[in-house]
């Protein structure tokens, strides 16, 4: 297992730093939220953080899967936290009920990926593949 360092800023004295829930087994720390704010359509959770993402990495932002006991959806369905960004950590969800989290609450999840420069070719024809342009389910169930 790679170990990297990720610099967090409490911006809050509620705030609370990521953490695993099992260590060493888990791929991403849980967050929990310091204030919550519910619009007819939405709710966003403040978590009170700053990050400080290492260059050449990404942070992704996930729901918790405690989110299937709840009348809530993650509004950007993966967030992505580049590694410029010094703003406030920040989970707005969809709201289709009345189930949602309570401020305190672990309310997501974040992983660090590291992400490759990728370089992009422009080209006349793609190489054959078995799968071809077949999609939505093409092979089949």
């Amino acid at each position: 297992m790679q170990e990297i360092t990720l610099k967090v800023k409490k911006i809050h004295p509620d705030a609370k730093l990521p953490v695993y829930a099992h260590l060493g087994e888990d791929a991403a720390m849980d967050v929990t939220s310091i204030s919550r704010e519910i619009k007819d359509k939405y709710v966003e959770y403040r978590t009170g953080l700053s990050l400080e993402v290492p260059k050449g990495h990404v942070c992704l932002i996930f729901p918790r899967s405690s989110i299937t006991n709840k009348d809530l959806m993650l509004k950007n369905s993966v967030g992505v936290l580049d590694s410029g960004y010094r703003g406030e950590l920040i989970f707005r969800f969809q709201k289709f009920g009345e189930e949602i989290y309570e401020v305190g609450d672990r309310i997501g999840q974040i992983m660090i990926l590291p992400y490759p420069i990728v370089k992009v070719e422009e080209v006349l024809e793609l190489g054959e593949s078995k799968r071809g342009e077949g999609g939505w389910g093409h092979t089949g169930k």
